[in-house]
């Protein structure tokens, strides 16, 4: 079930980093940051969806570790593109939240798949 919430928060999360990207380029003639974080913010759920389809629980928890650390440079990116004021600060703090948000659940995934090895 947690995973399930996970990947709809992520796929939503990708969905939202892919209209930055589309903002950054169209509105701010940004392309460099803007192609880091389009990378990072997407690959949060595609290494969510892969560990969902691991060989193994090694597997699973690899990729779900993946992922975490895509949250942590994607939060990098977006705390950059708002103290640079690419962005606004509301924009920048609710993208902040959700990418905290898929980040505490991955969190408390992970600990679940190690207290159950």
């Amino acid at each position: 079930m947690k995973e399930n919430l996970l990947i709809d928060k992520s796929i939503a999360f990708a969905s939202r980093i892919i209209k930055l990207h589309q903002y950054l380029i169209r509105t701010k003639k940004e392309t460099i940051i803007s192609k880091q974080i389009v990378r990072s913010g997407t690959s949060i759920g595609a290494n969510i969806n892969e560990a969902n389809y691991g060989q193994s629980k090694a597997d699973f928890v690899s990729k779900m570790h993946i992922a975490l650390k895509e949250t942590a440079e994607t939060e990098y990116w977006l705390k950059l593109l708002t103290m640079s004021e690419y962005i606004t600060e509301d924009m920048g703090k609710s993208l902040l939240d959700d990418c905290f948000e898929i980040k505490r659940i991955l969190i408390a995934s992970l600990n679940t798949a190690k207290e159950n090895k």
